[in-house]
């Protein structure tokens, strides 16, 4: 079981949710609608200062699930590459 978690700026939420049904990927996942926070891009607040928002998706699957879900991913940062969108992987130890 991989537990894949993708952050993202809003702005692109639809191109990864199109590239994730394309990829027939994450078809069961949970979706934290607004997330702040500060990474390698702007800062995500949601304020008048930094008024942009990012957004998490999780996904609990399999191996040949998850290796669809990162080249969804993958597809989507290649036509955004200054966009914020970072992909963890937590693999089960058990």
């Amino acid at each position: 079981m991989v537990r894949i978690e993708i952050i993202a700026d809003q702005a692109v939420e639809d191109d990864i949710r199109e590239a994730l049904r394309e990829y027939k990927a994450a078809k069961h996942f949970t979706k934290i609608p607004v997330v702040y926070g500060e990474g390698n891009t702007e800062p995500k607040y949601g304020d008048h200062i930094w008024p942009e928002e990012n957004f998490i998706i999780i996904v609990y699957c399999e191996d040949d699930e998850a290796a669809r879900v990162k080249a969804a991913i993958a597809k989507v940062k290649e036509h955004f590459p200054q966009e914020g969108i970072k992909l963890f992987e937590m693999r089960d130890q058990s």
